[in-house]
């Protein structure tokens, strides 16, 4: 029989079904805990991925505090009593395997917790292309005075692929900042509130030659890994810029390495990549107008105290019975427009 996703239904709070319920949480060390939980009546047992095993032995959810981990597939054969899983990041395809898409665990993520970071984020990255701030930097750190002009970005083209709040919210703000923007997803669409027009990412290479800038905002699904190939780059104006906040196997980074190695783009923005982190010897680190960031554009101050009060509101109404936000359709990959009480 096929798994059937209980989240959004009415059942017996596990408050009632279990004394305790169990909750295990994933740290990356001993160290990196979850701030400020408040006491709540579950057994909560911290453990590292040595230990994790052992942890979700006759645990009823599991937090991914050590978001990146792809653990829970190992120790899949002990999680038996499993019903919720929450990951602590937007992203969850280092946690989907197989036999999770296919159980009753419903898995919700951290959903609307980076949108405004990330939008920030990628907006400077706009802004310091445009300006050259990379030259600037070069020729303060030479103690050399060169005057130039640079770029205004009023009326500048931003293509944003990925249609869901990350990409919403930074459509949002590269519109308030006088730029045209379109959207790039699954299916193409016209009129959208935030897009305006929103091209069918498997065209992608046909709709490139329209923008300044391109922004991957998408989560890694089968359908955008490699999204962003050689056809793709050679598509680009020869003075484009890419942004990359997603992940990094969306972009085939030997074609990107050779398109800005011959510049045949303008420039790129990377904060994630296929290999994190990104090794000493990588050629990246010394490719011309590449800017690289360790993975940080969401990670403002206080994000930990976010991250780790959205969990337990969920907490709060997954103990009551009550239906979970940011509930993710396992077999697409990411929360679905309008499911799960909120990318």
């Amino acid at each position: 029989m096929a798994a059937r996703d209980t989240s959004s239904e009415q059942v017996t709070p596990p408050s009632e079904r279990f004394d305790p319920p169990v909750v295990a949480v994933l740290c990356a060390d001993e160290s990196d805990r979850p701030p400020g939980l408040p006491e709540l009546p579950v057994e909560v047992r911290f453990c590292t991925t040595a230990d994790l095993a052992h942890a979700v032995r006759g645990a009823h959810a599991l937090l991914l505090w050590d978001y990146f981990s792809t653990a829970v597939r190992d120790v899949w054969p002990h999680a038996h009593t499993l019903e919720w899983i929450h990951v602590t990041a937007a992203g969850v395809d280092t946690l989907l395997f197989d036999e999770l898409r296919d159980s009753d665990v419903v898995v919700t993520n951290a959903r609307n917790v980076f949108d405004r970071p990330i939008a920030e984020y990628v907006l400077g990255a706009v802004l310091a292309h445009a300006k050259d701030s990379r030259t600037s930097f070069a020729l303060q750190r030479d103690r050399q005075w060169r005057h130039r002009e640079t770029h205004g970005i009023a009326g500048s083209r931003a293509l944003v692929v990925g249609t869901g709040a990350i990409g919403r919210e930074i459509a949002r703000l590269l519109r308030a900042a006088g730029m045209r923007v379109r959207g790039a997803g699954r299916v193409a669409a016209a009129d959208d509130p935030d897009f305006g027009d929103v091209v069918a990412s498997g065209d992608l290479a046909a709709e490139v030659g329209w923008c300044d800038h391109l922004v991957l905002a998408a989560p890694l699904t089968d359908a955008t890994r490699g999204l962003v190939d050689a056809a793709v780059l050679a598509a680009m104006k020869p003075d484009a810029h890419l942004v990359n906040i997603a992940r990094g196997p969306m972009v085939v980074e030997s074609a990107l390495l050779d398109a800005l190695t011959r510049g045949e783009i303008g420039g790129a923005t990377l904060d994630v990549f296929e290999t994190e982190p990104l090794p000493p010897d990588h050629p990246l680190w010394e490719a011309p107008n590449v800017t690289i960031t360790p993975h940080m554009s969401g990670d403002v101050v206080g994000w930990r105290d976010t991250l780790a009060g959205q969990f337990v509101a969920n907490l709060r109404r997954w103990l009551a019975g009550e239906p979970l936000h940011n509930v993710v359709d396992k077999k697409r990959g990411y929360v679905r427009s309008g499911s799960g009480g909120a990318r």
